[in-house]
């Protein structure tokens, strides 16, 4: 008989394997921080807008908002962008700034509510009709009235800043567009 040692006997080979492997949760590394603008994001300063629809505009900043959002307009009567919420990180501040203490703050706080810029869920054609109506041009969205008197509310004492400084219209009217030779990193915004 041979003598045993202290050592366990080796054990046998799993006979049951999961058809899936079970996916473990991998830890984060990374902590939630409060976003933290650029000094240069103050209520009132001129913004350029370097994506989505409006890229190019120049804007007014009414508010900075949760998570790196900011709150902007045209005003709409001087270049046609109404109230956005725009990601901090696509516009350029410039050195202008106008005064938006006239702005009501009632309609500011209302506009940047959670659920003020979602979309009500509309019901989607289903079947013969949605294949037929593929190629006709989309129907015209009616504007909420209660979003266009919001708008007006916030663009009339905007407009009364603009005006007292000469040229800054017609600034917020035209684009910003850089062309061939055109060096971003010398120029002053």
């Amino acid at each position: 008989m041979p003598a045993t040692t202290g050592a366990p006997a080796p054990s046998k080979a799993q006979k049951y394997y999961p058809a899936e492997d079970v996916k473990t949760p991998r830890k984060a590394r990374k902590t939630q921080r409060p976003t933290k603008l650029r000094p240069s994001l103050q209520p009132g300063s001129i913004l350029i807008l370097l994506a989505g629809r409006f890229r190019g505009k120049r804007v007014v900043l009414l508010k900075p908002l949760s998570n790196g959002v900011l709150l902007v307009t045209g005003p709409f009567k001087a270049n046609g962008v109404p109230l956005r919420r725009v990601n901090a990180r696509y516009v350029i501040a410039t050195s202008q700034k106008i005064d938006v203490s006239g702005v009501d703050t009632a309609v500011i706080d209302k506009v940047s509510q959670e659920g003020y810029f979602t979309k009500d869920k509309a019901d989607k054609k289903k079947g013969e009709e949605a294949f037929f109506k593929q190629g006709e041009k989309a129907e015209k969205k009616p504007v909420n009235s209660e979003r266009a008197e919001d708008q007006k509310s916030v663009d009339k004492p905007l407009l009364q800043a603009i005006k007292q400084t000469p040229h800054l219209l017609s600034y917020l009217h035209s684009t910003f567009s850089l062309r061939t030779g055109d060096k971003p990193h010398e120029m002053k915004f």
